[in-house]
């Protein structure tokens, strides 16, 4: 047994470093796609054969496919090169990956400043978003469907497919978010959902309810959002 564990450590340290290679050349074709196989080969300093082994792996999961659109620069004779671009599972793949990182940041830094320290985090993350958007929520007025619907496009901006709805038979606005860009890292912190809810009570003025989260089960993220106003506290959140 022993005498096969510097071979399976070995063959487990190529694997890595193929994954690692492998990850590299997703990201070129993301950030310079259209590329070539040559053009790869150049950047990363790899042989062509190695490259193409890459490429053919990633077309096989379905993470990249060849461009059929024209190639930049002057017509060539002959067959054209191949270029490449990163397909709709690339781009997960890819958002998994920066997901799992943030992932790892944010255990560290639990671990070295406690739960606090990712209470702190989240509200830092969500006040930027406040900043960010503060302007719109001002010119929306104090109509408060129209500073949801602002609200939702704002959060649409960012990449959250948003909207917002009335909810028939209630004095009540849903804001519905259908993508969430930190999914993965919310499953986990649960900090950065409950961050988000109190900054959504501030830009609106009332006290909101988080009623689902994609980041634990829900098909999307609901808040509900009462049409009464509520009272503002000194600290700027709102209460019933």
């Amino acid at each position: 047994m022993s005498s096969s564990s510097p071979v399976l450590g070995h063959r487990l340290e190529l694997d890595a470093e193929e994954a690692g290679t492998r990850r590299r050349v997703l990201d070129l074709i993301a950030g310079d796609g259209p590329v070539s196989a040559a053009e790869l080969a150049n950047h990363l300093d790899l042989t062509a054969a190695a490259v193409r082994r890459h490429l053919a792996a990633l077309e096989g999961d379905g993470q990249i496919a060849v461009h059929d659109g024209s190639t930049p620069g002057p017509a060539r004779r002959g067959r054209p090169a191949k270029r490449y671009v990163v397909t709709a599972a690339g781009q997960a793949a890819l958002s998994q990956q920066y997901s799992e990182l943030a992932s790892q940041a944010l255990r560290f830094l639990a671990e070295v400043g406690g739960a606090e320290a990712v209470r702190d985090f989240a509200t830092r993350r969500v006040q930027e978003l406040e900043q960010r958007h503060a302007g719109a929520m001002a010119e929306a007025g104090a109509d408060l469907a129209r500073r949801a619907e602002v609200l939702a496009e704002g959060l649409s901006d960012d990449g959250f497919a948003a909207s917002a709805r009335p909810v028939p038979g209630a004095a009540a606005i849903q804001l519905c978010q259908g993508h969430c860009p930190v999914q993965a890292v919310a499953t986990e912190f649960p900090e950065l959902c409950e961050a988000e809810a109190r900054a959504f009570s501030r830009m609106l003025g009332v006290h909101v309810q988080r009623l689902a989260t994609l980041a634990h089960g829900g098909h999307v993220c609901t808040t509900n959002i009462p049409i009464l106003p509520a009272r503002r506290t000194d600290h700027g959140d709102a209460v019933s």
